[in-house]
């Protein structure tokens, strides 16, 4: 079984908002992911990539995963982002506006050539026409160590807005394709993915309701643009008390003498095998990975 990190809340912050920053370090938020991109005025980028760089090198943001989103690198500010925080070593860079795998490969290599800490890995924005028709091909770089890819995250707003879609209504309709295109295209290559943003973070009932179509579609997490978020999404994308339970009921199930050497067995009405023993020891690894989080 590959490394399990808990990523259910993925809070979103400023990184030229010093109070935000420096918030975000008593939050139960499993990643601070530090926006050097949108969320910064383009007068303020090197201020706040010093800012930033300083923040991940002190360290000091607990067992919370910590990702900085870069500015593209083919603009004026992501090289210099890039060099900035190949020396602070934040957990992961989130790559803005990816659109094929070159580029990962490219940064990753990058990364090494600066110096960059091993366990600096890549996650990988999916927020264009052109990233959904190459997604899986995004997703497979993840297969060269150079890329470092560890997982994709969805910008919604950014697909939207270049396809001229209406997602209202019921389970995200018009989204559906490119939610599980995504989704499909990181188990396809073991790792992780992130369901993007809900606007209106006042409204707590439909924030609810789309992180547990998150939840039902497959998604690790989601980017989360307040703290009131963090509670739901914990909440919603860990493993339930009942989930725990019934994951201990089918392996000691499946480990009984009476079942020893049987590919499937009757459990609770229903048949189940191997496969569903892996997906409880999974369950059970979240679990554990969730409660150490806390400790």
């Amino acid at each position: 079984m590959t490394e399990i990190r808990p990523r259910r809340s993925v809070l979103s912050l400023p990184g030229s908002n010093a109070r935000a920053l420096e918030k975000a370090r008593t939050l139960p938020a499993d990643v601070v992911m530090i926006d050097l991109e949108d969320a910064v005025a383009p007068e303020r980028k090197a201020e706040a990539r010093g800012a930033v760089a300083d923040a991940v090198r002190a360290q000091s943001f607990g067992p919370r995963e910590v990702v900085v989103r870069i500015n593209p690198l083919d603009g004026p500010h992501g090289d210099e982002d890039l060099v900035a925080l190949a020396a602070a070593g934040p957990d992961a860079i989130l790559v803005p506006k990816v659109t094929g795998p070159d580029g990962l490969v490219t940064v990753g290599s990058r990364l090494r050539r600066l110096g960059a800490p091993e366990r600096t890995r890549l996650w990988a924005m999916i927020e264009s026409p052109m990233a959904i028709l190459q997604v899986g091909d995004i997703a497979s770089a993840a297969r060269d160590v150079d890329s470092r890819l560890g997982c994709l995250v969805l910008g919604p707003n950014d697909l939207i807005k270049a396809t001229r879609v209406r997602p209202g209504g019921p389970g995200r309709a018009a989204l559906m394709p490119w939610l599980m295109a995504t989704i499909v295209a990181a188990r396809a290559y073991e790792i992780d993915v992130i369901d993007g943003i809900y606007n209106a973070f006042r409204d707590a009932e439909g924030f609810a309701a789309e992180c547990a179509h998150g939840r039902e579609c497959g998604f690790d997490g989601k980017m989360l643009i307040h703290p009131d978020q963090i509670a739901t999404a914990n909440a919603v994308f860990g493993p339930s008390e009942a989930e725990v339970a019934e994951a201990r009921a089918i392996q000691a199930a499946y480990a009984a003498p009476e079942n020893a050497g049987r590919g499937a067995i009757a459990f609770e009405g229903r048949m189940i095998e191997q496969l569903h023993v892996e997906a409880a020891a999974r369950t059970l690894a979240m679990a554990e990975a969730i409660a150490a989080r806390a400790a």
